[in-house]
């Protein structure tokens, strides 16, 4: 690096790719139009926002340039070509660059482009090349990006979705453990009171009829749940029972009639009722807890299910997909983001024949598009309005998916270009216009075809896929 930091320019040149094997006089020019800079560790080189007017030879050392939002970073070294290349729409540079080591640049100012070309003939390719390398290399770090926004928000929902059972059950444990410490308790009780075989199995039964016929749903509304926990207190309270609002909202929960506790308080006469009921109390607490926890487990069990169907976490290659498989694992992983105000319609037809292709890929499709029509039902969510329908059918030699949003539509202008790669509406930050270009390449990779039709109030999204021949 020392060496080529104090050689003369044209031998610096020499060492770079793009300017080995030019004769003397071409690099003599561009030697003699270009500025020899000369920069120390931490220094300046580039402010983000300057004018992009200058092409960049980076001789020896390393620069490194930062986003003013501070999305990741990019470091080019010596023998690179950068800055502001011909044919390149750039207008501003859009990071802020400094050095990392004592740098040497040799900087040509795009005026002089025009005549670069007339003198050097031979570089007018290789810069285009540089270009595309930049373009290719650029929209690759931008895809990424957009993997792992997505990725992001997908884990954000899954986090939440997973979060809830997960408290639930733990809950639940911990209400088991006081449950089980009063069921041992009533049953302490109850044998000291020396009660004979017949009676005790009796009570098994009554538990055991309870616990079988319990709907685990509420039968009553708030208030009347309320008035009838206050008059069985009450009937209990006559009776001696201590603390009968302990033991109401269990015996409701079971759906006790006044005719049952009767009976019961004839079969355990003074303080037997009491131990009786705590038991059968506990009991019933126990099944609503145990029902709980079997309801969490089996909920984070399901999305658990719905990540390996959605990544095809034991599968690689085109496999035979079931369409609406790949449907339902989207909408549980996107379940977080349409439970507020959105209504989904799923119109299948199940009939529908299975289709060749990459099942993560395809979902990845299907992500963008119901995501895409998520956002743009923002406004109708907010009322309660938002509408997704979802509908399979067989068109001709394919399967056909249709998503359809009741959003405001898509203007003809944003329609023309929708499918353009780096073009969003979204606002600056929120999107990188890559979404709707990998459903496209998805689509096209998998001989398909995607269109979009949209008028205020109804937008659909088709996606057509091959079915297999002999399907």
């Amino acid at each position: 690096m020392t060496t080529v930091i104090g050689t003369p320019l044209i031998e610096a040149l020499r060492k770079v790719p793009v300017f080995e094997d030019l004769k003397e006089d071409q690099l003599q020019w561009f030697a003699s139009n270009a500025e020899d800079l000369h920069f120390a560790a931490g220094d300046l080189v580039i402010e983000a926002g300057a004018p992009a007017n200058q092409l960049i030879v980076i001789l020896a050392g390393e620069l490194q340039g930062k986003p003013p939002k501070g999305e990741g970073v990019y470091i080019r070294g010596a023998g690179t070509i950068t800055g502001m290349l011909p044919f390149s729409r750039m207008t501003q540079f859009p990071s802020t660059v400094r050095a990392t080591a004592p740098t040497r640049l040799a900087s040509l100012h795009k005026d002089h482009f025009e005549e670069m070309f007339r003198r050097i003939p031979d570089i007018q390719p290789r810069l285009i090349g540089v270009l595309t390398d930049r373009v290719r290399e650029s929209t690759r770090a931008d895809q990424q990006l957009e993997k792992l926004a997505a990725l992001g928000k997908l884990s954000a929902g899954l986090a939440h979705e997973l979060n809830n059972p997960a408290s639930a059950v733990r809950r639940s444990t911990a209400g088991l453990r006081d449950a089980l410490a009063n069921l041992r308790e009533a049953n302490f009780s109850l044998c000291r009171e020396e009660l004979s075989d017949e009676v005790l199995e009796h009570l098994a039964e009554i538990e055991k009829d309870v616990a079988t016929e319990m709907t685990g749903s509420p039968v009553m509304d708030a208030l009347d749940r309320s008035d009838r926990e206050d008059h069985i207190a009450a009937w209990l309270e006559k009776r001696g029972v201590t603390r009968p609002w302990e033991l109401a909202p269990a015996l409701v929960e079971a759906e006790a009639e006044d005719d049952c506790l009767v009976k019961l308080s004839a079969q355990f006469p003074g303080k037997t009722l009491e131990f009786a009921l705590r038991r059968m109390s506990a009991t019933i607490e126990v099944e609503k807890i145990l029902r709980q926890i079997e309801s969490g487990a089996t909920r984070i069990s399901d999305l658990v299910k719905a990540i390996k169907e959605y990544t095809y976490m034991d599968q690689s290659g085109d496999k035979e997909i079931d369409l609406h498989e790949g449907l339902e694992s989207t909408l549980t992983m996107l379940h977080h983001d349409l439970k507020n105000g959105i209504n989904v319609r799923r119109d299948y037809d199940l009939s529908l024949p299975k289709i060749c292709g990459k099942g993560s890929e395809l979902n990845q499709v299907w992500t963008n598009l119901i995501d895409n029509a998520i956002d743009a039902l923002a406004e109708e969510a907010k009322a309660g309005r938002g509408q997704i329908t979802i509908r399979t059918a067989r068109d001709a030699a394919f399967v056909l998916v249709d998503i359809v949003d009741n959003g405001p539509g898509i203007s003809p202008e944003v329609k023309s270009r929708i499918f353009d790669p780096f073009f969003t509406t979204k606002e600056v930050g929120e999107g990188t216009g890559l979404g709707l270009d990998t459903v496209y390449r998805i689509v096209r990779d998998h001989k398909g075809d995607v269109r979009v039709d949209s008028h205020p109030g109804e937008t659909h999204f088709q996606v057509r896929l091959p079915i297999p021949k002999g399907a």
